[in-house]
């Protein structure tokens, strides 16, 4: 690595080290001297900043950083900031990336420092720290928030730092919401937290009132992220679709993977029907796409994905569903992206017919909080790390939210692209539909008065799994203020409040009951079997 490294040396704790990789820089450790320090573009390629109270900087282990994926490595999680600001709780209670990987792992990780911190200088001029904050641990928290939604990926580095409590005021907290919430969730997240105690009612008041002025963080432009200089070799793909009662959906999506302009090693389809109801011609019709037919005799999606993936002989498996219709393209730009950027996991987007456009969030390229199985390549090593399907999630929802996360907790590079799109149909028939799961989704349940998008008993087990108490009473909180929401103007937005509210009894009701049985699901679960590495 020939790039040159600028080193920005914090407070008169001690001298700067000798450093011939670039120019030395000298900045209070505040706000204010940090972001003028990097409002100076000295042409470097990327910056280092560090506390001069902590060691010295390993620099043979920073520089290897720069050869990695990434654009900015940091020590937040080891430095205290895991879980913080704590009022993120009240608005993005079990967002995935709310819930820290282990301190002494390498991880994708928002909770920035700016105490160490390895940064390219592209991310510095495309969107720099927000010098507004009081404390430099909120300043660089959002930042961080601000890099990990619009494209820039932040990796937490074990750089073998010594914890630290950070040092962030109730105010700070409010004005970090404002800047990466808005005005609304701020005011949301101001009166829950009176609710909960989280701090004394007037401070809440008194810091929402001292930060009235502040506005949310305008979007800025996607970020052209670093590619990676050495691309390995193609991986070799395995399919994976398991089916259910959908014949007629399933054959389109067979011819489309016909006409793939990168052929797959294999297709596997797991039949979930009733022996009297399969299509005892699929193997032979597509026979050229080195087709395996397994049949299950009890239908469960994790089952059927599991028994799928331990026959699977590919170096990364491409996760669809049957009811998706897909592009010629697709596992070429699935394969271009891993190469690209060096991920691990390459996530796409589902276009549905009649749900609207889809949201905003997953328009631009960014790290990828969610692991959408109807669009999803992922190296076979990542199974090998996270686990196969948890059984739990066999008649349920969020079986791939669940994977998602422990893929992510394991340490993978995890992208996603909003130019890898597949139509997904939602066939109104087959699927998880069987079991009576995903019936009220969240885009229906904004455009009809009388749908209610409760979560389901595996939902809330996943978030009992992996977040707080605090968190998932948070979420619930939140889904039961979301039958009162619609995507609807005039008459229809006032009616969907009115239903709502006179369906609030039995909402709560709903929901403490299935809140029950979530937590009566963690006494069997999780099950999560292993994939074992492939025999050469």
């Amino acid at each position: 690595m020939s790039a040159r490294l600028d080193l920005l040396w914090l407070g008169d704790d001690a001298p700067p080290p000798m450093w011939d990789l670039g120019a030395v820089r000298r900045a209070a450790a505040s706000c204010a001297g940090v972001h003028a320090a990097l409002a100076r573009d000295t042409g470097a390629d990327a910056w280092l900043i560090w506390d001069s109270a902590l060691d010295a900087p390993p620099v043979d282990r920073l520089l290897a950083l720069l050869d990695a994926p990434g654009d900015l490595w940091h020590g937040g999680l080891a430095l205290g900031l895991g879980g913080a600001p704590g009022m993120i709780d009240f608005a993005a209670p079990t967002w995935t990336f709310n819930r820290d990987p282990e301190r002494a792992d390498a991880a994708t990780s928002w909770r920035v420092s700016l105490r160490a911190c390895l940064v390219r200088a592209e991310v510095v001029r495309w969107s720099p720290p927000d010098p507004s904050f009081a404390s430099l641990d909120a300043m660089a928290l959002e930042w961080g928030h601000r890099c990990i939604r619009f494209g820039a990926l932040p990796r937490h580095a074990p750089l073998g730092l010594a914890a630290s409590a950070p040092s962030i005021s109730l105010e700070d907290e409010m004005r970090f919401l404002r800047r990466a919430f808005g005005a609304r969730w701020a005011f949301w997240a101001m009166v829950r937290a009176m609710i909960a105690g989280y701090a004394p009612p007037e401070a809440i008041a008194d810091a929402w009132l001292a930060t009235r002025d502040v506005r949310a963080s305008a979007p800025v432009a996607p970020y052209a992220r670093a590619r990676t200089p050495d691309r390995p070799p193609a991986p070799s793909v395995s399919v994976l679709i398991p089916t259910l009662d959908r014949p007629e959906y399933l054959r389109t999506i067979l011819r489309q993977l016909r006409l793939q302009t990168v052929r797959a090693r294999e297709v596997i389809v797991v039949d979930q029907a009733p022996a009297e109801r399969r299509d005892p011609a699929l193997a032979a019709d597509f026979a050229d796409l080195s087709l395996t037919v397994l049949a299950l005799e009890t239908a469960g999606q994790c089952t059927a994905r599991n028994a799928g993936l331990l026959r699977a002989r590919g170096d990364a498996i491409l996760f669809v569903d049957d009811d998706d219709e897909i592009e010629p393209d697709l596992i070429a730009r699935h394969l271009e992206h891993l190469a690209e950027y060096g991920a691990d996991v390459s996530s796409g987007v589902a276009r549905e017919r009649a749900a609207g456009p889809i949201p905003e969030a997953f328009t631009r390229a960014r790290a990828s909080d969610v692991f959408p199985t109807n669009n999803t390549l992922a190296k076979r090593g990542v199974l090998e790390r996270s686990g196969l399907f948890d059984l739990a999630y066999d008649h349920g929802a969020r079986a791939d939210g669940d994977l998602g996360m422990r893929a992510y907790l394991s340490g993978a590079v995890m992208l996603l692209s909003p130019a890898i799109v597949v139509l997904h149909h939602h066939a109104p028939h087959g699927g998880l539909r069987t079991h009576g799961a995903r019936v009220a989704t969240y885009a229906g349940s904004r455009r009809r008065i009388t749908m209610r998008n409760l979560p389901e008993v595996t939902e809330i087990y996943r978030a009992l799994r992996y977040f707080s108490e605090r968190q998932v009473r948070e979420a619930l909180a939140q889904s039961a203020a979301g039958t009162l929401s619609a995507h609807a103007g005039g008459w229809r937005r006032a009616a969907k409040a009115m239903y709502g509210l006179v369906m609030m009894p039995h909402t709560l009701w709903q929901i403490r009951r299935r809140l029950r049985d979530a937590r009566a699901m963690l006494a069997r679960f999780p099950v999560i079997p292993t994939l074992p590495p492939r025999v050469p």
